[in-house]
C-alpha cells in the first residue's frame, strides 16, 4: 500500500471546543493559515467570495472507532445500514470532513467563517472558494433518511 503525507496549511481556532452533531450554522471560528506552509499573499482575493470549500481533519476519533465497512447513520437503526463512502459521518478511514461554510471576512492569513463543523484545533489540509460553476449538474437525487439527517444540522 503507497501512502501520502499531508502537511495542515492551518488550524480552526475559536467555535466550538466539543464536537457535536448538529447546530452548527450559527457557529462562528477563524481559520488561521501557517505562514510557514503559505506566502503572506496566499488569500488574496479570496474575499471575493461568500462562502470557501474547507477540507478539514476529524483529528479527535480514535483510531480503533474509524468505520471502514457499513453502519447506521448516527446510529440509528430506523435509518438503513449504509457503507461509510454512502454517508458523511465523521469516522472515515481517512478522518477527512469537507464543509461549504460561509467566509465572512479575510484578514492576511486569517479567516473569518460561520458554519464550518470543524472544532477549535482542527487541522485544516485546504481552503478554496465556492464556485456556482463546481456545482453538481442536473437533478440531485438522495435518499429520504438523508434529508432527515440534515433537518437540525444547520
Amino acid at each position: 500500500m503507497s501512502s501520502i503525507t499531508l502537511h495542515p496549511i492551518g488550524h480552526v481556532r475559536g467555535g466550538r471546543t466539543e464536537v457535536a452533531d448538529d447546530g452548527w450554522d450559527a457557529v462562528e471560528a477563524e481559520i488561521v493559515l501557517d505562514p510557514a506552509q503559505l506566502g503572506p499573499d496566499a488569500a488574496l482575493g479570496l474575499d471575493a467570495f461568500s462562502h470557501v470549500v474547507v477540507l478539514f481533519v476529524f483529528d479527535r476519533l480514535d483510531p480503533t472507532t474509524l468505520e471502514r465497512g457499513a453502519r447506521h447513520p448516527r446510529g440509528r437503526q430506523d435509518w438503513p445500514r449504509m457503507g461509510i463512502l454512502g454517508q458523511r459521518g465523521s469516522p472515515r478511514p481517512n478522518r477527512i470532513g469537507v464543509t461549504t461554510c460561509r467566509l465572512l471576512g479575510v484578514a492576511g492569513l486569517t479567516l473569518r467563517v460561520r458554519g464550518l463543523d470543524a472544532v477549535d484545533g482542527s487541522p485544516v489540509l485546504d481552503v478554496k472558494p465556492h464556485m456556482t460553476g463546481f456545482d453538481p449538474r442536473g437533478a440531485i437525487r438522495e435518499p429520504d433518511w438523508a434529508r432527515e439527517i440534515m433537518q437540525g444540522y444547520w
